[in-house]
């Protein structure tokens, strides 16, 4: 039985029912357009904005992720540099944070989805079933 598990499908931007069709519509290197999103599932038909503004919870999830940057940062910097500058700190972080924007916007949406939109994964959906 080849069934996708739920961490694969919210690291790979997949459906949480069918687990297969994708959730956005472009790549996160696209950084225009990283964050726009299908209205439905092309393989399932699911809608994946459950109710209006559903998404403003994934900036709890975003904050967390921002929070682990800052300490990883931090204890990084710590770690590595005997006697360094708060300046040192501070570009680290903005930098680090501007380069996992993208990637942090995104899995913080397929985290919402998947854990509090409410929808099961069904194995009917699945392509040859």
């Amino acid at each position: 039985m080849n069934e996708k598990k739920a961490l694969s499908a919210v690291l790979g931007g997949k459906c949480p029912r069918c687990r297969e069709g994708k959730v956005f519509k472009y790549p996160a290197s696209k950084i225009r357009s990283f964050n726009v999103m299908h209205e439905t599932c092309e393989v399932c038909g699911l809608r994946f904005e459950v109710e209006p503004g559903f998404f403003y919870g994934s900036m709890y999830v975003s904050y967390g992720f921002s929070v682990g940057i800052f300490l990883a940062t931090w204890i990084g910097i710590t770690l590595l540099i005997e006697d360094a500058s708060i300046w040192t700190y501070i570009i680290t972080v903005v930098v680090l944070a501007a380069i996992a924007y993208p990637f942090n916007v995104r899995l913080s949406r397929l985290i919402m989805l998947h854990a509090f939109g409410g929808v099961k994964y069904d194995r009917s959906f699945v392509k040859g079933k």
